[in-house]
């Protein structure tokens, strides 16, 4: 029996349906108030007949969104998962029971990095509906998926929101397409220009790197074949060759010229790839082009640079060596001469010291210039570096006389080009040349070998005097390839103890030993003994002299010091000869000095000998030195007085104890006044200045006779003894 009734008006089922689902979820406050049924207008319904109606119409819908391919999934107001399809399980690889009861907002991810999905929870907890938006989801490997979104509110009877069903479609697929196409798009629209035909060649597409290249815009191109761009350099053996390797290979890449919409042509590097289908059948062309005027460009400066002296822009050492070459293969299979003339300006370093280096600079650009206009065409001018430059004549006459002299004109009009003065800014100079000459026929000759003999050539016209040309003299050759035997064997002479000192007598006019001077020789192993006129220069010219020198000095305090053991022997008085390059040494006088320290000899019974020239040159630092030395009780002796050019004042200046004559006036006294004069003069003069006096070179009597009557006391030569080792000259100090 009906106790108590509630009235529903339902016009539809679905209708009626979703009013008893509300009933039945308020079963509990119906039951309260003491309804057990509900009118409709198909009659009462009791509400157990309710609940089974409600009952069959949710699995019903169950059911139906169970088979759904969408994701569905109900939520509580807050955004709380109540229920979800096996779709979303699936997707995710989330089960039911990780996700049921988790926040769905909590789940959803931005799309893309500009998208705040801070705003889709407010919106979603304001309205709860929301439609057509997109978010991610991350399943549980980690991976994100991407969907597309809609929504349905389901009201209470109060019409407040109950539920909110969402609707989710799978976008991956879909976003990752549109991610490829917007990347393909940004690549299209890249810095390198690009176009795409169709397989018969019609341009279909061009981005805006190709128009900014070749003044061409979408509009003129499109429907039109590449061949507007043909610049006319390449043949049509290049685009035949060209088409082969991209049916072949289905690519092709390299530099090519184009022509611009304005004209002009440029050259453009090229990658031309053919896009087929998935029958294999080509179905478009993809062209890449880069503009490589720039670089292009960049490569020529470096080339430039690699072969031109960037000064005088004439050849370098490199680019002359590259042509020289196949001039030597030439001039062998033609049979007609070549020349190289190797060209150095005299005193160039005497112009870079007083005007400086950029008046320098401006004279080797005019030599430079002076020397192209003196040039045949085909011959070559290079600068080797500094005021160094080569001309290389090709294609002379087959007789070598004919081609010397066909040189030597070319060289006389060189000189007299390069004779004339040079205006160098504000000032006039004048410079000239020397010029070293050498022919060449022969394929097998070396270049390095021809540049080295007409360096040869060269010195040889600098040894001439200057402003002149030589040509190249075998036996110079010969003797400079000596002179780096032996300076080899110098240094190795110095590390092996080859050299020896030998001593020639100095006495007075009763023929008593008082001294000797120190002489040095040198025992090759091989060659055997070596006059120091071989070997002195060699010395001087490398640097060894210093070490040399050094050596002497010491071995001399050494002897000084074992003679200083006997009564017979501690009396001697040894001079030793210093070299200009020695003395003028900075730490010339600490270097002395430390020997003597080392020996603890008596430095009066040393005597350095110095030349004439020596001690003038820079006769301010000679005096302080000298000085320095005499306070330490060294004397000084001036070695071959009367060859150089000193005066009376300087000698006044100069504290020397001692004048020696040399022996080119003491050989001829007896039969040439004139020597006779000179040294009658020299030994007043020193003893005027209060300084004592010998003779070298003294081999007869009669000079000896001579001298004495003019008043020398000292002698030295080959009348007493000549120089001998250090046994026999101790042999000759026990006979006297």
């Amino acid at each position: 029996m009906i106790k108590k009734q509630a009235n529903l008006d339902a016009t539809t089922t679905e209708d009626l349906l979703q009013q008893l689902r509300v009933l039945v979820y308020a079963n509990a406050d119906l039951t309260m108030e003491g309804i057990d049924a509900v009118l409709t207008r198909e009659g009462p319904v009791l509400m157990g007949d309710a609940r089974f109606a409600v009952s069959q119409s949710e699995a019903r819908y169950r059911h139906l969104i169970k088979r759904m391919s969408a994701l569905v999934v109900e939520l509580a107001p807050n955004g709380e998962i109540i229920y979800l399809n096996d779709v979303i399980t699936h997707i995710t690889g989330f089960s039911a029971v990780e996700l049921i009861g988790r926040n769905w907002l909590d789940m959803l991810l931005p799309i893309h990095e500009s998208m705040d999905i801070s705003t889709l929870r407010r919106s979603f907890l304001e309205s709860g509906e929301l439609n057509d938006f997109r978010t991610s989801i991350r399943s549980c490997d980690g991976r994100r998926k991407f969907f597309s979104w809609n929504s349905v509110n389901v009201h209470d009877a109060d019409g407040l929101i109950e539920r909110v069903i969402y609707f989710g479609i799978n976008i991956t697929s879909q976003v990752f397409a549109e991610q490829e196409l917007s990347i393909a798009a940004i690549a299209f629209e890249s810095q390198e220009g690009m176009i795409v035909t169709d397989a018969n060649g019609v341009i279909l597409r061009v981005n805006s790197a190709f128009t900014t290249i070749t003044g061409y815009t979408a509009e003129e191109t499109i429907g039109k074949n590449p061949r507007i761009l043909k610049s006319g350099h390449q043949s049509a053996d290049f685009y035949a060759a060209m088409w082969t390797d991209i049916n072949n290979n289905g690519a092709w890449s390299g530099e090519i010229w184009n022509r611009r919409k304005n004209g002009e042509c440029y050259p453009e590097r090229l990658t031309i790839t053919a896009v087929k289908g998935a029958n294999g059948i080509i179905t478009n062309y993809v062209g890449t082009l880069a503009d490589i005027t720039m670089s292009m460009s960049a490569a020529e400066k470096i080339k430039h640079l690699a072969f031109y002296d960037p000064l005088t822009d004439l050849p370098n050492r490199l680019l002359l060596r590259d042509r020289l070459k196949p001039a030597l293969a030439s001039s062998k299979r033609s049979g007609r001469l070549g020349a190289l003339l190797f060209i150095d300006m005299d005193d160039f370093k005497t112009l870079n010291d007083s005007l400086g280096h950029d008046m320098g600079d401006l004279l080797l650009q005019q030599v430079a210039r002076r020397l192209e206009l003196c040039m045949r065409e085909g011959d070559t001018v290079a600068r080797l570096g500094g005021d160094e430059f080569v001309v290389m004549l090709e294609d002379l006459s087959e007789r070598s006389l004919e081609a010397a002299t066909q040189t030597e004109i070319i060289g006389h009009k060189i000189l007299a080009d390069l004779n004339r003065p040079y205006q160098l800014a504000m000032h006039y100079y004048h410079c000239t040349p020397s010029i070293g000459a050498i022919l060449f026929n022969e394929h097998e000759q070396s270049v390095d070998e021809l540049l080295k003999q007409a360096d040869i050539a060269m010195y040889q016209a600098k040894a001439s005097g200057r402003n002149t040309l030589r040509f190249f003299d075998p036996q110079m050759q010969i003797s400079i390839d000596t002179r780096v035997a032996l300076e080899a064997d110098l240094r190795l002479a110095l590390a092996e103890n080859q050299f020896e000192l030998y001593f020639q007598p100095q006495v007075n006019y009763n023929r008593q030993i008082i001294g000797a001077e120190v002489l040095i020789r040198w025992q090759h192993p091989q060659r055997g003994l070596i006059s120091p006129a071989d070997f002195i220069p060699l010395a001087e010219g490398t640097g060894l002299i210093l070490a040399i020198g050094q050596w002497v000095l010491e071995m001399a305090c050494a002897r000084i010091k074992m003679w200083e053991c006997s009564e017979h022997t501690q009396h001697l008085l040894l001079a030793v000869n210093v070299s200009a390059r020695q003395f003028h040494q900075t730490d010339f006088i600490e270097q002395v000095n430390l020997i003597l320290r080392h020996s603890a000899i008596n430095p009066n019974r040393l005597k350095l000998e110095l030349t004439e020239s020596l001690v003038l040159d820079n006769i301010d630092d000679t005096i302080l030195k000298m000085n320095a030395l005499r306070e330490s009780g060294i004397s000084f002796s001036m070695d071959d007085f009367g060859t150089g050019y000193s005066s009376l004042s300087s000698l006044k200046k100069l504290p020397l104890d001692q004048l020696k004559i040399d022996q080119s006036f003491v050989r001829d006294i007896s039969i040439d006044p004139d020597d006779a004069v000179i040294v009658q003069t020299i030994i007043d003069m020193a003893k005027n200045l209060g300084m004592g006096v010998i003779a070298e070179g003294v081999e007869t009597e009669a000079q000896r006779d001579f001298l004495e009557k003019q008043g020398c006391p000292l002698f030295q030569g080959y009348l007493f003894s000549k120089p001998m080792p250090i046994k026999q000259f101790e042999q000759l100090l026990e006979l006297s």
